[in-house]
């Protein structure tokens, strides 16, 4: 497992390191549309998995999957104050088609709900990759945001492996500890201040420190958030795109809530 982890992750670097230097910002945006695209279908898979209506799901999957390439490109044009309105459409929308199904199925108002939940979780919280992408200091924020994410994930993975003792969250995630977490939080802040040394020297420390310890605690978070929800539906990994990792989805649940976080600090922060 982690050899697979290892190849899978060194495989993909050479690409991601292209996608955001080289790459144009419309091209990041088109790229985490399909990342978008894929992770709403695993989550669809894990949230659904037990429903009996696969014409109602397809049809709110169509929707989502409108919606939430139109909310990516909202992103990509800069107009953050679109976001509610395009949430506010897509309940309208959800709903009014519901009326029609609810005689035959008395649970379809539960399918409206996990619907809306993963436009928010999937599409709306990915476009804030793309606000970040499109700032000043782009480029840069994005190489931030993700050895943050990914340094904390690897250095809770191994403080876990190796000094775990006192289980986290064992109901949800029985591997995961005490330790590793704060393995992972020192993680955050050594890649962190790194980066921050060389690339982004004129940031005040105390908040970069801060948000070194916010996304960290988010991506954890996030981790924890779909493991739950793999959890209630007895399932194991999103998927199998990605081997020694799973799914898109087990890939990017930390980058999920921790992109949201970057983004407030470096608008209202910094």
């Amino acid at each position: 497992m982690h050899l697979k982890r290892w190849i899978t992750g060194l495989t993909a670097l050479p690409f991601l390191i292209l996608l955001i230097r080289k790459c144009g910002s419309l091209v990041f945006a088109i790229v985490i549309s399909i990342v978008s695209i894929i992770a709403l279908s695993e989550y669809y898979k894990i949230t659904l998995y037990s429903e009996k209506s696969p014409g109602i799901n397809k049809a709110f999957y169509l929707l989502s999957c409108v919606v939430g390439l139109i909310i990516i490109f909202v992103g990509y044009a800069d107009k953050p104050a679109m976001m509610p309105l395009l949430v506010i459409f897509y309940l309208i929308v959800s709903g009014f088609i519901s009326l029609f199904k609810f005689k035959t199925n008395k649970d379809v108002v539960w399918l409206v709900a996990k619907q809306l939940m993963g436009l928010i979780y999937i599409p709306l919280f990915l476009s804030y990759l793309v606000f970040l992408r499109n700032g000043s200091d782009g480029i840069a924020w994005i190489y931030f945001l993700l050895i943050i994410v990914f340094a904390g994930d690897t250095g809770a993975f191994y403080a876990g492996s190796y000094f775990g003792k006192h289980k986290l969250c064992p109901s949800i995630s029985p591997g995961k500890t005490i330790e590793g977490a704060l393995g992972g939080l020192v993680s955050n802040i050594a890649a962190g201040s790194v980066f921050k040394y060389y690339f982004l020297a004129t940031y005040s420390w105390p908040v970069s420190v801060l948000l070194f310890i916010c996304v960290g605690i988010a991506g954890q978070i996030g981790d924890l958030f779909e493991s739950e929800l793999k959890r209630s539906s007895g399932i194991k990994d999103s998927g199998s795109i990605l081997p020694g990792h799973g799914g898109i989805l087990d890939r990017i649940d930390a980058l999920l809530f921790a992109a949201p976080v970057a983004w407030v600090f470096k608008e209202f922060l910094f």
